[in-house]
């Protein structure tokens, strides 16, 4: 009888721990999707303040951001649309009429992160923007496409400021006579999901607290900026098209690169647009901004 009740623990403390280390395993797996899908949650929670447009200040500020009067509104819709510039679209209807209004939306918590904005293939670029065989080609080992043919501090691809000067130029002049219509691409998109607004909305990593009467109270320092696209691409455009001392391109405030990670799997190989979001705060032109409570 001792012998079967020592058996039956050793058994079950096994269990506990089989379970305990499957629990485990799971809650790393809950974390990481967690992590991967914080953006979209974000997204439908924006989505779901426009719908409750009524009751939710921030929906209701968020409108009048657009140019919309709240006294005659007479109903909101909002929705997702998949794989678009727009990450959330609202259709307002007014005494007047109905409007769609189609918003990006950069949700950030650090003041000087960089946010993907467009990641594709090079001959998904070179097809969108037609450009000239030369340009491909130093694309092509910009990215590591092509293996370096000359020494080169990575051995899988070559930066820019390493190619031969004729190279470099070819691609600075490409860039710069596109310029208008590349960064129209890369923050608003085109077809009937091209965003009109791009909204940043900052989250600090770490709320403020402040003490008053004794006691502690958490200060959520959530803000946000509303701005029309075109008045993002013209902000994001200002300045040059040069080569960086990294050797990567900057198109005004969108810095160009080859993806890199994935632990080296083919789509390192892809081209990527980023940007800092937080800058918009700090436009010179007309911006609607306010805190988020």
């Amino acid at each position: 009888m001792k012998q079967r009740f020592v058996a039956f623990f050793f058994c079950l403390l096994v269990s506990v721990g089989v379970s305990s280390a499957q629990e485990a395993d799971a809650a790393k797996v809950e974390r990481g999707s967690k992590t991967a899908k914080a953006g979209f949650q974000n997204e439908d929670e924006i989505r779901d303040k426009f719908n409750n447009w009524k009751t939710d200040a921030d929906a209701r500020s968020w409108l009048e951001a657009m140019n919309h009067q709240f006294a005659e509104i007479t109903s909101v819709s909002a929705s997702k649309p998949h794989g678009e510039k727009a990450d959330v679209e609202v259709t307002v209807k007014t005494q007047s009429g109905e409007r769609v209004e189609r918003i990006s939306i950069k949700l950030v918590s650090s003041a000087n992160g960089f946010n993907q904005i467009d990641k594709r293939w090079l001959k998904t670029y070179e097809k969108m923007w037609k450009m000239p065989p030369g340009v491909v080609e130093s694309l092509k080992l910009f990215v590591g496409e092509t293996p370096p043919h000359e020494s080169s501090r990575d051995k899988r691809r070559m930066y820019l400021n390493e190619l031969d000067e004729n190279a470099q130029q070819a691609v600075l002049d490409f860039f710069k006579k596109n310029k208008d219509e590349i960064v129209s691409d890369l923050l608003a998109g085109d077809g009937i999901h091209a965003a009109n607004w791009m909204m940043v909305i900052h989250r600090p990593n770490s709320p403020t607290r402040s003490v008053s009467d004794g006691e502690s109270k958490t200060i959520d320092q959530s803000k946000w900026v509303i701005k029309s696209t075109a008045d993002a691409i013209k902000f994001y455009s200002d300045g040059p098209v040069e080569l960086t001392k990294a050797g990567n391109l900057k198109i005004g405030r969108i810095t160009l690169q080859r993806k890199g990670g994935d632990n080296g799997r083919e789509t390192a190989k892809m081209l990527q647009f980023k940007i800092n979001p937080v800058q918009l705060f700090d436009a010179k032109s007309k911006v609607v901004q306010g805190d988020t409570p």
